[in-house]
């Protein structure tokens, strides 16, 4: 069975720091081009931070850069997100997703989620004082 499954998320102060974890499970983890997204209550989902097959493009949205990293490590079927200096703002349920299609460089943050064949369940990310 083919997934992707989110791990990191939880409830914590503005300023604090999370990294999630997205791993890849009966699927060519290696190959696919890996996106976070984000959906905060009563907003639609948006691309957050891209990262190609190799590692070697990344990406971030305006609101994330500086703050948030993207890694991969194929050895483990894993990309992970270290969440700096957290926001309220960055309050929602992260998904990651897949695809293996070309991408330009840098890949590109906004791009249409139809193009991801494989998506995780989400996993609930919560900045509150």
């Amino acid at each position: 069975q083919s997934q992707l499954v989110e791990s990191g998320g939880g409830l914590v102060q503005p300023g604090e720091s999370l990294r999630l974890s997205c791993t890849g499970s009966g699927l060519p983890f290696g190959v696919l081009n890996i996106m976070w997204f984000r959906q905060a209550p009563g907003k639609e989902r948006e691309g957050v931070s891209c990262i190609t097959w190799r590692g070697l493009s990344t990406n971030y949205a305006d609101s994330v850069k500086g703050r948030f990293n993207i890694s991969r490590d194929n050895a483990k079927n894993t990309v992970y997100l270290q969440m700096n200096h957290l926001k309220p703002e960055d309050t929602a349920i992260y998904y990651c997703a897949a695809h293996d299609g070309p991408v330009p460089h840098p890949c590109p943050v906004a791009i249409s989620q139809g193009r991801f064949r494989y998506w995780g369940q989400g996993t609930q990310v919560s900045v509150s004082s």
